[in-house]
C-alpha cells in the first residue's frame, strides 16, 4: 500500500461518518480526522519543517500529528514521555529535529530541550529552532529509537511504504477475527503500538479507542495497574489490544487473584516486545484471555510473525506474516527481509536485502519461528558450554514465585541467578520454584547460586531497559557477589 492509496482510503465517502478515533474528549469520524490531519500537515509545511519531534500523552492529537507528518513526507521523531532528559537531548540532536510539538501547558520545559520560538496550534504547542542537517537516509517517514540495553537510544530510520506494508499484512492476517474496535495500551511512540495499533486499524477502517496512558493503568516505563487496564477494557468492549510480556503476566495474575474473567469482547490480546513462554499463556488463556505471541524488530519495521487463532503454536512466536520472509543463517541469527529500515541514523542507506537481527533461533517443520535468545548474550561457561540465558529466564519467569530474573555465569562452573520475588514469595518458595526448573534443564544449564535482586529491574532502577529488556552488565557489577565463595568451592 502507498502512503496516497492509505490517505484516500482514509476519506473515502464509505468511511466519513464512520468512527475512527474513540478518544477522551470524544468520537472523530474519519471525515474528522482527515480534515484535522490537513489542517495540520497545512500548518507544518507553512512552518518549514524537516523533522517534527514529539512529546505528548496518548490521544488523539498525537495520531493526528503523526498522520499529518506522514502525510506531506516531513519525518516525525516520537519521543517516549518515559526517556530520560539525556536521551531526549540525545535523540533530538542526532536527528537534528527543527520541530518540537507538545502540550502547551508543557511550553517553558519543551523550551529547555534546546527550542526558542513558540506558537500555539491548538492544542499543541509549536516550538522552532533552526539546527544543521544531519545524515539522513532519503525517504525517511519516521525516526524511531530503541532504547538499547546500554541506555543509549539509536535512532531507526523507516519509509512509509514500509511500515504502511507491516499494516496491511496485519490486516490481512487476522481479517478472519473480524476486530472492529481496538485499544491502544502501549505508548503510541513505541514502534509496535504505531504500526499494529494505529496504520492497521485505519487501513481496515476500524476505530481506535486511544485514551491517557494512565487511564490505562500504565505510569513511566514499568508501572502498570491491572485494575485500571481490566476497567479500560470493560469500558470500551475492544475486541483487540497489545501488551507486552510483563502486562500480561501482571494482569493474568490480578484476574486470578480476583477470581474474574477476561472481557468477553476481547478475541486478539497481541504479546510482544520480548519472549512470552508457554506456561505464562497457558495461565493466561485459562483466564478468557485470547493471547498469542509475536515478534518483531524496529529495524523491520516492527511485527514479522505472530501466532493467531488456528495457527497456533505456544511457545514460538508464530509464523511469518505475509509482507516477511524469515531465514535462519548458519550461525543460528534469525534474519529478515521485507520491510527492512533504510538505515541507522547518521549512517549511509543499507543496500542489503537481509537484516540481521541479532537474535538466534530456528524455525520448525510448520513453519513456526522460535526465538532462543540474543547472540550477543550467550554465556560460555567454565566447562565450555554455550548457554542462552533467556531460555533459562524464560523458565524461571514461569513460576508464580517469580517476577524477573537474571541468568548469568559467563566463564563461571555453574549458572548463577539475578531473582526479584513475585509479591512476598520468600526464599524457600524461590528456591523451590528454581529446583522445579532445574528439574526439566540439562545439568550445565541448571541454576546453582542465586541472589535477591538489588532493585527492581526497571529503567527508573536502570537495571533494564524502558520496554523492560536488562541490562546484564549493570546487573552483573550490582550482584558480583553472586558467585562469591561459589567457584572457589566447585574448582578442581
Amino acid at each position: 500500500m502507498t502512503i496516497s492509496e492509505f490517505f484516500s482510503a482514509l476519506r473515502a465517502p464509505s468511511r466519513a461518518a464512520r468512527t475512527a478515533l474513540h478518544t477522551s474528549a470524544g468520537p472523530l469520524s474519519y471525515a474528522d480526522l482527515s480534515e484535522r490531519v490537513r489542517i495540520f500537515a497545512d500548518a507544518l509545511s507553512e512552518r518549514g519543517a524537516s523533522v517534527v519531534a514529539s512529546l505528548l500523552d496518548n490521544g488523539g492529537d498525537w495520531i493526528v500529528l503523526d498522520l499529518a507528518c506522514l502525510s506531506i513526507g516531513v519525518a516525525h521523531l516520537p519521543l517516549p514521555l518515559f526517556f530520560s532528559p539525556d536521551q531526549l537531548s540525545a535523540a533530538l540532536h542526532a536527528a537534528a529535529a527543527d520541530v518540537l510539538v507538545g502540550p502547551v501547558r508543557d511550553s517553558d520545559h519543551l523550551a529547555t530541550l534546546g527550542f526558542d520560538s513558540a506558537t500555539t496550534l491548538h492544542p499543541f504547542a509549536v516550538l522552532r529552532r533552526t539546527c544543521h542537517p544531519t545524515t539522513m537516509a532519503s525517504g525517511t517517514a519516521k525516526i524511531t529509537f530503541t532504547s538499547g540495553s546500554t541506555g543509549i537510544p539509536k535512532g531507526v530510520c523507516l519509509t512509509g511504504t514500509g511500515m504502511l506494508a507491516v499494516a496491511a499484512s496485519l490486516v490481512q492476517a487476522t481479517a478472519a477475527l473480524g476486530i472492529e474496535r481496538h485499544m491502544t495500551a502501549l505508548p503510541l511512540p513505541v514502534l509496535l503500538e504505531n504500526i499494529a495499533g494505529v496504520y492497521a486499524p485505519l487501513i481496515q477502517g476500524a476505530s481506535i479507542d486511544v485514551r491517557p496512558l494512565a487511564a490505562v493503568g500504565l505510569r513511566g516505563s514499568s508501572q502498570f495497574d491491572p485494575a485500571v487496564f481490566h476497567t479500560a477494557l470493560v469500558d470500551s468492549r475492544v475486541q483487540s489490544v497489545i501488551v507486552l510480556p510483563q502486562m500480561l503476566r501482571t494482569y493474568t495474575r490480578w484476574l486470578q487473584a480476583q477470581d474474574r474473567r477476561a472481557p468477553a469482547d476481547l478475541r486478539l490480546m497481541a504479546v510482544g516486545g520480548a519472549a512470552v513462554g508457554e506456561p505464562l499463556l497457558r495461565l493466561a488463556r485459562a483466564a478468557g484471555l485470547p493471547a498469542y505471541e509475536g515478534y518483531g524488530l524496529s529495524e523491520a519495521a516492527s511485527v514479522q510473525t505472530l501466532n493467531l487463532p488456528g495457527a497456533d503454536c505456544p511457545g514460538s512466536a508464530g509464523r511469518p506474516l505475509p509482507h516477511a520472509r524469515v531465514r535462519i543463517a548458519a550461525d543460528g541469527e534469525i534474519e529478515v527481509a521485507g520491510s527492512v529500515a533504510l538505515a541507522y541514523l547518521g549512517n549511509p542507506p543499507r543496500s542489503l536485502e537481509w537484516w540481521p537481527t541479532g537474535d538466534l533461533g530456528h524455525i520448525d517443520s510448520a513453519g513456526y519461528l522460535h526465538v532462543q535468545g540474543r547472540k550477543k548474550n550467550v554465556l560460555i561457561t567454565g566447562f565450555g558450554r554455550n548457554v542462552s540465558p533467556e531460555w533459562i529466564e524464560l523458565a524461571l519467569t514461569g513460576q508464580p514465585e517469580i517476577r524477573h530474573a537474571v541468568v548469568l555465569g559467563d566463564g563461571q562452573p555453574s549458572l548463577g541467578a539475578v531473582i526479584w520475588a513475585e509479591g512476598k514469595a520468600g526464599d524457600q518458595a524461590i528456591g523451590e520454584a528454581i529446583e522445579r526448573v532445574n528439574r526439566n534443564l540439562p545439568d550445565y544449564a541448571r541454576v546453582g547460586p542465586w541472589l535477591h535482586g538489588r532493585a527492581d529491574f526497571s529503567a527508573a532502577s536502570g537495571l533494564a531497559t524502558p520496554n523492560g529488556r536488562p541490562r546484564r552488565d549493570t546487573i552483573l557489577l550490582e550482584h558480583a557477589d553472586l558467585f562469591q565463595g561459589f567457584a572457589d568451592h566447585h574448582a578442581f
